[in-house]
């Protein structure tokens, strides 16, 4: 299972195929993002460049579907990117997958605007730090996976005063 981090950069790179698809930066994410995924071996590169183009196609034949087609469009190959992204970083040793996420965190930054990228309900996406801060006894967290559990501080000792 991939950390956090790793989850969060494969959605960002969902969100980047399906944001940049038939827009000018599309030329540029395509080609680096099928390098990506090829690492190296140009057969693989050849067929990334064929998945990308029919998501391109698929995006804009939605789109002229109207409005919920193409957001359910967009959702789908969000999802699908995402995901290939994940199962490509977890069958990486880890010497592996920290040179890909680093290879795929420069990309992003090279090839996706600014502000461009987004997230589905519950994520979060970032283009600098995020600083989470609870004090008093609350919570406060980006992405909760699991129970949090909250209990008081103990009583003060009624001897020291």
């Amino acid at each position: 299972m991939l950390e956090q981090a790793l989850v969060a950069l494969a959605g960002m790179g969902g969100a980047a195929v399906v944001q940049a698809a038939g827009t000018d930066a599309w030329t540029g994410l395509r080609q680096a993002l099928a390098q990506w995924f090829g690492r190296g071996d140009e057969q693989c590169r050849r067929a990334e460049l064929e998945r990308l183009d029919r998501t391109a196609a698929e995006l804009a034949d939605a789109q002229d579907d109207g409005e919920a087609t193409a957001e359910r469009a967009r959702v789908g190959h969000d999802a699908v990117w995402r995901s290939r992204i994940e199962e490509l970083l977890e069958g990486l040793r880890e010497d592996e997958r920290d040179e890909a996420a680093e290879a795929l965190r420069g990309l992003l930054r090279h090839h996706v605007p600014p502000g461009s990228v987004t997230t589905g309900a519950g994520g979060i996406v970032a283009q600098g730090d995020i600083r989470i801060h609870a004090d008093r006894g609350s919570v406060a967290a980006g992405v909760v996976n699991g129970d949090v559990n909250l209990s008081g501080p103990p009583a003060p000792d009624p001897t020291r005063g």
